[in-house]
């Protein structure tokens, strides 16, 4: 059933990646575990807003997903047979901390702790992140992450985790994407909450930056000294059309409101003057942001973890025709607030399952980019990875190979970043499991490993074998 990984030495013809470069793959608690109401979990945004009519595809819902609740021994062992270095999973708030407020829950706690010695004795790696979108749905009743509060309660959670789970895991991640969160939950709807005020999405914006900033002074009063902080950013790589200046000034809104929104405040001192200048006529940012905000924002981190699957393309709205689905889903409402006019276009060449442009040198961009703007800030790629429509061949396999072709892409082109000076430390991965993929339900599969939603067997695709000699040789074939 499971693939073996590679142990041959070092070879020519292969692109090597230094020594102790980390590889793990990663998931998310609501996208895989189920047992929602097992254990004394309480319901999250996303309980809610899967099971509200027409909110996600074929009516799909979390309350099962891979039932990794039950099965996360049977995943370890897939994990360990898989070569994994590491495995980057995420806590559910509502399963932690019900109600967002208050004790921890022991029966949840109890869950990690089992999960995390797991792996320790299979030798993966924990790496934990606190928040992967699950908001206790008691908080989003009080305002959600529109809410200075919710930052606060973050910030205790953060602590209940660090001191459950801080003498094994080594290595946390507070948030995950905080730009869906805040501009998909908030904005557009396409994600829980599904609200659709462009003023909500940016003060859930800050107060998602301010709860980062509440968790790390946590986690560092917590853990021990040894122990590593990060974030995970969905970093845009914003290419402008052309080089018509109203081109080049879309560019300069998105990238400020997709990415300089979070790394401002996070690594650059506070929240960009133009970001503030696009956004006044929406949010009042003099009196959304305290004294003192934006130095707990920028409490300093020792890895910055990105999320990579696809460029953005971008115009002012005088371009022509544009694929305005692949910035908006399915939703009229934007997610771009004081940048609405803004036209996406989708790049020539092949996509994956998602509709999104396979375009390696994205990464490649993104990668010195951010290197340039934060030096001795050391990166890891924490998603990437992609959805196609897998079919079972004759064999009972899965030969994935455009998922292999996109992957053998992407590393190549974190390879060559690191060869170019970028200091990128590890690649996770997306996703470990075919899982409940948010608002596309079930449709949509990124997994290395297939999974029957009815019978739950687990079937390593040739993706997954591929991965496991990559690991093994901590290579990829040369082109």
């Amino acid at each position: 059933m499971y693939p073996t990984p590679a142990t041959a030495p070092a070879s020519v013809g292969r692109l090597h990646f230094p020594p102790g470069f980390l590889w793990g793959a990663a998931t998310a608690a609501y996208q895989i575990e189920g047992a929602v109401a097992e254990g004394g979990r309480t319901p999250s945004i996303w309980d809610t807003f899967s099971h509200t009519p027409g909110k996600v595809a074929g009516g799909d819902t979390g309350d099962i997903a891979c039932d990794h609740y039950h099965r996360y021994r049977t995943d370890v062992t897939l994990m360990s047979h898989l070569g994994l270095q590491a495995y980057r999973f995420s806590l559910a708030w509502p399963r932690v901390q019900p109600g967002g407020r208050g004790p921890a829950n022991a029966a949840g706690l109890d869950f990690y702790s089992r999960l995390v010695d797991e792996l320790l004795d299979a030798g993966v790696q924990p790496v934990a992140t606190l928040y992967h979108w699950d908001l206790p749905q008691e908080l989003e009743d009080g305002g959600g992450w529109a809410a200075r509060e919710t930052a606060e309660r973050f910030g205790e959670y953060a602590a209940l985790a660090a001191e459950a789970l801080g003498d094994r895991v080594a290595l946390w991640t507070t948030l995950n994407e905080p730009w869906c969160s805040a501009f998909l939950g908030y904005g557009s709807g396409v994600h829980a909450p599904g609200r659709t005020d462009p003023a909500l999405a940016l003060r859930a914006a800050h107060h998602l930056n301010l709860g980062h900033g509440r968790a790390t002074a946590a986690l560092r009063a917590t853990l021990p000294g040894h122990a590593r902080i990060a974030v995970s950013l969905n970093l845009h790589h914003v290419r402008p059309l052309t080089a018509d200046p109203a081109d080049l000034d879309a560019a300069r809104r998105i990238d400020a409101v997709a990415n300089r929104v979070f790394t401002g405040p996070m690594l650059s001192g506070g929240y960009p003057a133009d970001l503030r200048a696009d956004t006044a006529h929406v949010v009042d940012w003099d009196t959304l942001v305290k004294p003192g905000d934006e130095a707990a924002i920028g409490a300093p981190l020792d890895l910055l973890g990105i999320n990579y699957y696809t460029p953005a393309l971008v115009s002012a709205p005088a371009a022509g025709p544009a694929e305005d689905r692949h910035a908006h889903g399915d939703s009229p409402h934007s997610p771009w607030p004081g940048s609405e006019h803004v036209r996406f276009h989708l790049p020539p060449g092949e996509t994956t399952g998602m509709g999104w442009a396979i375009d390696p040198t994205g990464l490649y961009d993104l990668l010195m980019a951010t290197s340039r703007a934060h030096p001795g800030l050391p990166l890891a790629i924490t998603e990437n990875g992609a959805a196609f429509p897998d079919v079972r061949s004759a064999d009972g396999l899965f030969h994935d190979d455009d998922r292999i072709d996109y992957l053998h892409q992407h590393l190549a082109a974190v390879h060559r970043a690191i060869a170019d000076g970028a200091d990128v430390r590890g690649y996770f991965l997306w996703s470990l499991l075919d899982n409940f993929e948010w608002a596309y339900g079930y449709e949509k599969r990124f997994g290395a490993v297939h999974v029957d939603y009815t019978s739950q067997l687990r079937t390593p695709k040739a993706s997954a074998r591929w991965y496991a000699r990559t690991i093994g040789s901590n290579s990829i074939p040369a082109r």
